[in-house]
């Protein structure tokens, strides 16, 4: 039979698709400006509201930040009162309020109501602040989350009322809206010195104590900020008061310009078209530190070497190209110029410090190391480091890091800060404690470390963590390294105290039966025996008693109590669970073994009786 084939049947022509195709017209009519605040507002993980928890604690530090600043530059003693209200499961109302000069009228909206808004910006001078976005950012949320606007309420002197504010900001125009705006008298009960500012925030969040909390939070500002006193009221309704530790506000931070060091070829190039300067010399002087006539008379030669054109001093600023430009960048970078004023700094101090944690920290042993001042990038910083050991700390744990930038805690991304790898890094078996490689020490140790700095080289907006130069690093490992030695030498100092205390402890609990046996065998007075044994057991074991100083020398009681470096509390001292510290526990032994040692005293001391009197 002949093969038949099947023919396919045509498939049906699908209507093809159209596609639209833009054109150059087209597409340039959707480009806009995006604004700031609607940037962030997209993406506002970057400024430290990723989730509700985060959300809180952010909102409270950015307000906190902000009401010590304000009272630091107005030379008061901050008196901060923060109140957090649980409306329903996941609403609450935050309250700040402060005894800070206040705000003047023209600028709230401002600072409440626009992102990149401050005076803290451009200017190189150490502060909390730096970007002009946290509490307008606070505020964004809250309207976000919530719908509510903020309601502020700011008072600058007694002659004038209060100003009572509410407003709401427009992200796409990055301003603020007033939606009421009155003066109330009413409201000078909040402000008994007169002055001060308050904000209300009402924002959805989550309310949880422990780590990373707003408690902890609140708790590490007060050892970071010893002047300060906090009152915290939290949605449970308690009450808990961070007294101030120093009735001494610290110094006033001096602005200073930038160091020709930290700039880039661009800023330079930017810096000589905007300057209203005529001649080269002078621009160098006026607009960098620690450049004067002479240092920019060698940089202009140094310059002019490198350059094909002629550079003199007096060379006008805008007759320099970008190839001067390029010049003068590279002598900048190749001469020697002295690092940057450090007036600007104002760190803790060791004192303060200490006093810090000793309020905060039930320990044993604290030690507080300061650097010298130093530069990364041209920007001038200190590191600060204090530590507490024992106590009440837990033995089995791992140490605990408190880090602080300009006296703000970081409580997030531990592990992507420099602090905490300096930490890590940092060998502590040579102090005494165990560390497993690569890791923290583990011990009843507290490790606090305080970057103060014009600019903290944060990861991100939100500035949890501190980047990773290996400047700051550098600094940071040898002001650990500085708290080690002396917590080391105090160990060591402290075991060989218990030894001693140990072997007074054995001597002495065979004393009386050494002086019995010489009255038998002699004659003579157990009385004075037992003293001059006792005498010279403490002569031999004298290192027990022992106080110890910043370098473990021996000291007297009143050095060790005018030292500000190292403050020692015997009573709080910890001890393991295989440690005897006989010194501190006491010497004499149990009832028992004296009855048993004293019996049996009486009757070697019969028989030998006995046998003498038979030998006469």
């Amino acid at each position: 039979m002949p093969s038949t084939k099947t023919r396919k049947k045509p498939a049906r022509s699908k209507k093809a698709k159209t596609r639209s195709v833009a054109t150059a017209e087209s597409m340039a009519e959707k480009q806009r400006e995006i604004s700031v605040s609607e940037f962030f507002a997209k993406n506002r993980h970057l400024l430290g509201f990723d989730n509700p928890r985060k959300a809180l604690l952010t909102a409270v530090k950015e307000a906190v930040d902000n009401a010590l600043d304000a009272c630091e530059e107005a030379g008061i003693l901050p008196d901060v009162h923060v109140r957090l209200l649980q409306l329903d499961e996941s609403r609450f109302k935050l309250t700040v309020r402060d005894n800070g000069p206040g705000i003047v009228r023209a600028q709230i909206e401002s600072i409440f109501g626009k992102l990149l808004y401050g005076s803290k910006f451009h200017r190189m001078k150490m502060s909390r602040g730096q970007q002009g976005i946290g509490i307008s950012a606070a505020g964004m949320y809250g309207l976000m989350t919530t719908g509510k606007p903020v309601h502020i309420i700011s008072k600058t002197s007694r002659r004038k009322p209060a100003h009572d504010v509410t407003l709401k900001i427009d992200t796409s125009k990055n301003r603020a809206e007033v939606v009421t705006d009155k003066e109330s008298p009413k409201s000078d009960d909040l402000f008994p010195g007169g002055n001060g500012t308050q904000v209300v925030i009402e924002l959805e969040g989550r309310y949880q104590k422990g780590r990373q909390s707003i408690d902890e939070y609140l708790e590490q500002t007060a050892i970071a900020n010893p002047h300060a006193e906090l009152t915290w009221i939290s949605p449970t309704n308690e009450t808990i008061v961070f007294p101030r530790a120093v009735d001494e506000l610290p110094d006033e931070p001096k602005e200073i310009k930038p160091h020709p060091k930290g700039i880039e070829l661009g800023t330079l190039i930017q810096m000589l078209e905007r300057t209203d300067t005529g001649s080269l010399s002078g621009f160098l002087q006026k607009e960098f530190c620690r450049v004067g006539q002479r240092k920019a008379s060698e940089l202009a030669k140094k310059a002019d070497k490198l350059s094909s054109k002629t550079i003199t001093p007096r060379t006008r600023v805008s007759q320099l190209g970008h190839a001067e430009a390029n010049c003068l960048y590279q002598a900048i970078q190749e001469a020697s110029i002295m690092s940057p004023p450090t007036d600007c700094l104002v760190p803790i101090g060791s004192r303060a410090l200490l006093a810090g944690l000793l309020k905060e920290v039930q320990a044993e042993f604290f030690a507080a190391a300061t650097r010298p001042p130093s530069v990364y990038r041209g920007n001038p910083f200190q590191m600060e480091v204090a530590i507490a050991y024992g106590g009440s700390l837990g033995s089995e744990e791992t140490a605990r890091i408190l880090r602080f930038a300009n006296r703000v805690p970081l409580l997030y991304q531990q592990s992507a800060c420099s602090s905490f790898k300096a930490v890590a890094e940092t060998s502590w078996k040579n102090y005494g404690l165990s560390q497993p490689r690569g890791s923290l020490p583990t011990g009843p140790l507290v490790v606090l470390v305080h970057m103060a700095s014009v600019w903290v080289p944060f990861t991100s907006e939100s500035k949890e963590a501190i980047a990773d130069y290996d400047e700051i690093r550098k600094e940071m490992k040898l002001a650990l390294q500085e708290c080690g030695r002396k917590l080391g030498t105090y160990l060591r100092r402290r075991k060989q105290m218990r030894k001693q205390a140990e072997r007074r402890d054995i001597f002495e609990r065979y004393i009386g039966e050494i002086a019995v046996c010489c009255e038998a065998l002699v004659g003579t007075d157990p009385k004075k025996l037992y003293a001059a044994l006792r005498k010279q057991a403490a002569k031999k074991t004298r290192e027990a008693d022992q106080k110890l100083d910043l370098d473990g020398k021996v000291v007297s009681n009143k050095r060790l109590e005018q030292d500000e470096d190292v403050i020692i509390l015997p009573n709080r001292q910890f001890l393991t669970g295989d440690e005897v510290d006989s010194l501190f526990e006491g010497d004499a032994p149990p009832e028992k073994k004296k009855k048993s040692v004293k019996k049996s005293t009486k009757k070697k001391s019969s028989n030998r009786k006995k046998s003498s009197s038979k030998a006469r």
